[in-house]
């Protein structure tokens, strides 16, 4: 994200800022970035596996064994149906899903599969870096396009802004197919160019078989892992890659695959890619595993966002617990009272967001909403150890959700963003006890302490949530 690249802003500024609006006020008003919540759909939620839709009595059969039969949760029956209204993208049977926590599990799993790659590589990122780990991988692709598999790669023009020309240059020659999303560069930008559109997203399709989807970039900074305290490489001297950092990415074979084959290839034509070469993109699947999955791919393009609206709608049909993790949290008006709003009838909403930072502008920002949460009930953990980067929802126990969208304006409104939906209480027992496992490296923050806090601290969130809109 662009103001996140941004790094550490000036605390004049931020004052500066803050006196200026208490001058002059403030009149806008936030725009709702979303239809109407409270639409409510009667068709009968449809399943597909492989082959296509599932019967109604199949559908019905499979979701019932979904639920959770410990905990009462309408999220079946009250989310789905709406949510099937909202997306393009089908609930798929027959998939295998492999939790991934932070970037050395998540790069090695990766790597594996790419060095396997047979037909083609379609890899989507934010953030592709000239160091240690970019570098292991592009030697990858370049040595996979050489062999004869297609390597197609998707990279931000501003998440990767650091990355020299020549980087890119070298898969190139070697014909690894590049695109420059929303290039910065003023010679070969887009009419209607705006710095704001930024393709979030991190997803990697080989052979059509195997998806990854989550938060990790791909750069040397994020290999520290949350659960090994390694000491940094000779080629890690910033102070972010100092710090270990928290993702989490999912490894997905099964019939779902060819879903978010789907939305690599719509921002490959969108963004007017150079033709693909012929592959076999979209073979035949077969059913691999036991889980539901749904891929969702959000896009500026469209009238609303669906990730944000199938959040919002889970949000509020829950009745038991919210688990979220966010690396970035700016809510708008909506989810902030949704939030409120369940916790309020006694839902257990735990929030779990970064003690440490690599964007103060956003830090403060996120804390200038502790006080309305934690007054509504709302329950928010900080991670104290790590550099939370992860992106993660669960549900009453059997709704979750992973991916690159974090609770922010900027994936709300601006950026290309994907998310996988996973349902059931197997995965979503796995999701638990990685949340809770997370809370033990994490500190309760209580509405009395949280008042306690100095003026100056209360000052720079105010100065932070100014700029709300754009975070």
């Amino acid at each position: 994200m662009y103001l996140k690249k941004i790094g550490y802003i000036n605390i004049v500024r931020l004052l500066a800022v803050l006196c200026l609006t208490l001058l002059i006020g403030c009149s806008s008003t936030i725009p709702l970035i979303v239809p109407d919540m409270a639409m409510q759909s009667s068709h009968p939620v449809q399943l597909f596996d492989a082959h296509g839709p599932l019967s109604q009595k199949q559908s019905n059969e499979i979701l019932s064994r979904l639920k959770n039969n410990d905990v009462e949760t309408h999220i079946f029956d009250r989310h789905l149906p709406f949510a099937s209204e909202i997306t393009d993208s089908h609930l798929m049977i027959g998939n295998k899903v492999e939790l991934l926590i932070d970037s050395p599990d998540t790069y090695r799993s990766m790597y594996a599969a790419i060095e396997n790659a047979k037909d083609h590589i379609n890899m989507e990122i934010y953030i592709l870096k000239d160091d240690e780990i970019g570098n292991l991988f592009a030697e990858l692709l370049i040595r996979k396009q050489k062999n004869g598999v297609q390597v197609n790669l998707i990279y931000d023009s501003v998440g990767s802004i650091d990355t020299p020309r020549e980087f890119f240059d070298s898969l190139k020659e070697s014909g690894v197919n590049v695109l420059e999303f929303n290039p910065v560069n003023p010679l070969i930008a887009p009419k209607n160019w705006q710095v704001t559109r930024r393709d979030h997203r991190k997803l990697l399709i080989v052979d059509g078989q195997i998806a990854f989807v989550g938060s990790a970039n791909i750069s040397t900074e994020y290999s520290r892992g949350s659960l090994v305290r390694s000491k940094p490489t000779a080629r890690s001297k910033s102070t972010r890659s100092d710090n270990p950092w928290r993702d989490t990415h999912v490894r997905i074979v099964g019939p779902v695959v060819s879903e978010f084959q789907k939305l690599f290839m719509s921002i490959w034509n969108e963004q007017k890619g150079e033709l693909l070469a012929q592959r076999n993109y979209f073979p035949e699947l077969a059913n691999k595993g036991s889980e539901v999955v749904r891929a969702i791919g959000s896009s500026p393009e469209k009238a609303y966002n669906p990730i944000y609206i199938t959040l919002l709608s889970a949000i509020n049909s829950a009745e038991t617990q919210i688990f979220l993790t966010s690396a970035y949290f700016v809510p708008d008006p909506n989810l902030l009272s949704a939030l409120k709003a369940v916790a309020k009838r006694k839902v257990d909403v735990r929030i779990l967001l970064p003690g440490k930072t690599d964007s103060a502008l956003v830090y403060y920002a996120s804390r200038s909403y502790y006080d309305e949460l934690l007054s509504a009930g709302v329950k928010i953990y900080v991670r104290q150890d790590a550099l939370l980067h992860a992106k993660t929802t669960l549900i009453d126990g059997v709704w979750s959700t992973i991916g690159s969208a974090n609770l922010d304006w900027l994936s709300f409104l601006n950026n290309e963003e994907v998310n996988a939906v996973i349902l059931g209480q197997d995965f979503g027992t796995q999701m638990q006890t990685l949340f809770e496992n997370d809370l033990k490296s994490s500190t309760l923050v209580t509405l009395e302490e949280w008042r306690k806090r100095p003026i100056s601290t209360r000052i720079l969130e105010r100065a932070g949530r100014l700029w709300a809109q754009w975070l």
